[in-house]
């Protein structure tokens, strides 16, 4: 995959996180249309579902939005409590510090903070809304294991992924599909609270009815999602094959990390596909995740890095 160019790919990362803060409200709000549909008597016709319906949109616009701000305004210290990352000081690793320094340098760019993950396995990720909050992340496995022009070439990729404006498209994907999946999983749990209505009739109905449609939508929601954030690692490692004019470092250092990625503090999975390598854990060989993988095979992506020249 050639490299579209930086100003390019911030374009259309804006329009893509436009369409995303548009697309899953609509999402919602179609989820709970159709709620109100099924769920009203039909004797009442459409009438009173569309005045229920109008009814409902402010609570549910707001409950979004409440939950967005909060999302968005600590989702820092949440991938710091999830990660255990700490701050890298210059007088800590002046390696490090330097490597981040000199490629900000060189692309003009703020420096983004440091942070370190004491974890033997290699991985790292970039995150971040603005220049306050860009942050790249390393293991402590990566920067120990990895020779200085192939960490060279894995902070670069993360310095695009900034460049670029993924990380917070990314973000925003994150939060939303959160919705979905807590509506999803109260939904689920309320099936071990059925009760009868005041008519004498099960709730079941109506709770299973609420299953399927939160169900149906969580999975719409990750498609989105999914259908954006392959494509930027693939970006991201032509950004950094551009930045470092080395990209057979990148495509080792990608090779190494394959070997053993999997940082065992990470349990949450929107935190995971952040990172340079997504693993996911699978039964003899197979993992229904696969099937809705956020990041390229890693041998694709290092046979595309040796074909730069």
């Amino acid at each position: 995959m050639q490299y579209i160019g930086i100003q390019k790919q911030i374009s259309k990362n804006n329009v893509n996180s436009v369409i995303l803060l548009v697309a899953f409200p609509l999402i919602l709000l179609a989820m709970v249309y159709l709620f109100l549909f099924f769920t009203t008597p039909q004797e009442y016709g459409y009438a009173a579902v569309n005045e229920s319906f109008t009814s409902t949109i402010p609570v549910v616009i707001i409950a979004t939005g409440i939950w967005f701000l909060i999302a968005w305004m600590f989702h820092s210290s949440m991938i710091r409590l999830a990660t255990g990352s700490k701050p890298l000081e210059r007088m800590e690793n002046k390696r490090v510090y330097n490597l981040v320094e000199n490629l900000c340098i060189s692309q003009g760019m703020k420096m983004p903070k440091i942070f370190v993950i004491e974890d033997d396995s290699l991985n790292a990720f970039a995150s971040g809304i603005n220049e306050k909050s860009y942050a790249v992340s390393l293991s402590r496995g990566i920067i120990n294991k990895l020779d200085d022009e192939e960490l060279k070439g894995v902070i670069a990729h993360e310095l695009t992924h900034i460049s670029n404006r993924d990380v917070r498209l990314l973000i925003i994907s994150v939060i939303f599909v959160g919705i979905f999946a807590f509506i999803a999983e109260m939904a689920f749990r309320s099936l071990h609270f059925t009760g009868r209505s005041r008519d004498g009739k099960s709730n079941a109905p109506v709770i299973l009815l609420a299953i399927v449609i939160t169900s149906v939508a969580y999975l719409i929601s990750i498609l989105l999602r999914f259908g954006i954030s392959r494509s930027r690692e693939y970006l991201a490692d032509a950004g950094a094959a551009e930045l470092t004019r080395n990209p057979q470092a990148l495509a080792s250092a990608l090779r190494k990390i394959s070997n053993d990625p999997w940082i065992e503090a990470v349990q949450n999975r929107d935190v995971a596909q952040m990172f340079i390598d997504n693993p996911r854990p699978s039964v003899h060989g197979f993992s229904w995740d696969n099937l809705f993988s956020t990041h390229p095979p890693i041998e694709k992506r290092i046979e595309v890095l040796e074909q730069f020249t």
